[in-house]
């Protein structure tokens, strides 16, 4: 039977937002092997090494999440409001990510610790493959990002444009249950994301000889730390400390960081090529 977030057949329940985000993994799996088989490398390598990368991501995801929860997140009753305090007194609720609840930085510390023990493994270049990985991670997250259109979460302010989305009033942040309509965010982001993948594959190959391993993977934390600092202006159940939101100062950090790194790369690589020609 299709229920209004899964389907149900007899005990089992397979939520809409479980399966968007397997599809969303998929996809960009199956991305990421085309684009090594292009460049020469066996892309058996990415289905062999998925499980290693999706454990440790969706830990991540989860933990990031249990730490930082959503002021308008609810448990399983619908009812009681999910803080940190709350999953460590029932640490059962901390495995239902099928209610939502998955940080995309955790997911980003967690899938580079799966990659980097692969990698390790198997002797391979791990900045090459990152640089595989990044744009059809773009892909996989605008893709994932419709689970939160199923879930009803991950919305805007109160909205009354063409495309503005209904959101049940069991759903609506506190204090705004008189709203009806807000901004997809979700959307948003969505189309963002894939925005930022298409200037990835331009970057990657305007710039080719330009580019170091790892450089797309380093400009990917720069592209999409800035697409959540920006949309996290228009999010209502963001927790935070002052004007900035959590996520908008992992966000700014994250950017200025890979920026930092960026730059020192091909400063040192400039100075280097200077030495050389004298």
């Amino acid at each position: 039977m299709f229920g209004q977030y899964g389907i149900q057949i007899g005990p089992l329940s397979i939520h809409y937002y479980a399966l968007i985000l397997m599809a969303g993994i998929l996809v960009a799996a199956w991305l990421t092997a085309w684009r090594a088989k292009r460049a020469g490398h066996d892309p058996q390598y990415v289905w062999d090494g998925l499980i290693y990368v999706i454990i440790p991501a969706v830990v991540g995801a989860r933990l990031y999440h249990i730490l930082t929860p959503s002021p308008s997140a609810v448990a399983l009753d619908g009812v009681t409001p999910l803080t940190t305090a709350y999953y460590l007194a029932h640490p059962l609720e901390m495995l239902a990510i099928w209610n939502g609840g998955l940080g995309i930085y955790g997911a980003v510390v967690g899938g580079v610790f799966g990659a980097v023990y692969y990698a390790r493994r198997q002797h391979l270049n791990l900045l090459r493959w990152l640089d595989f990985v990044a744009p059809a991670v773009l892909v996989g997250q605008a893709i994932g990002r419709w689970g939160n259109f199923v879930n009803n979460e991950l919305y805007g302010a109160p909205s009354t444009l063409p495309w503005a989305i209904y959101i049940p009033p069991e759903r609506r942040v506190p204090g705004y249950q008189g709203f009806s309509t807000f901004h997809p965010l979700f959307l948003y982001e969505s189309i963002m994301s894939l925005i930022a993948c298409g200037i990835l594959l331009l970057v990657e190959r305007r710039a080719r000889n330009w580019l170091r391993p790892g450089d797309l993977a380093l400009i990917y934390l720069i592209l999409y730390p800035i697409e959540r600092f920006l949309l996290d202006f228009v999010r209502l159940d963001s927790n935070g400390f002052g004007p900035l939101t959590t996520a908008q100062m992992v966000s700014l950090l994250t950017c200025l960081g890979a920026a930092l790194v960026l730059a020192i790369r091909h400063r040192s690589s400039a100075v280097t090529a200077s030495k050389a020609a004298t």
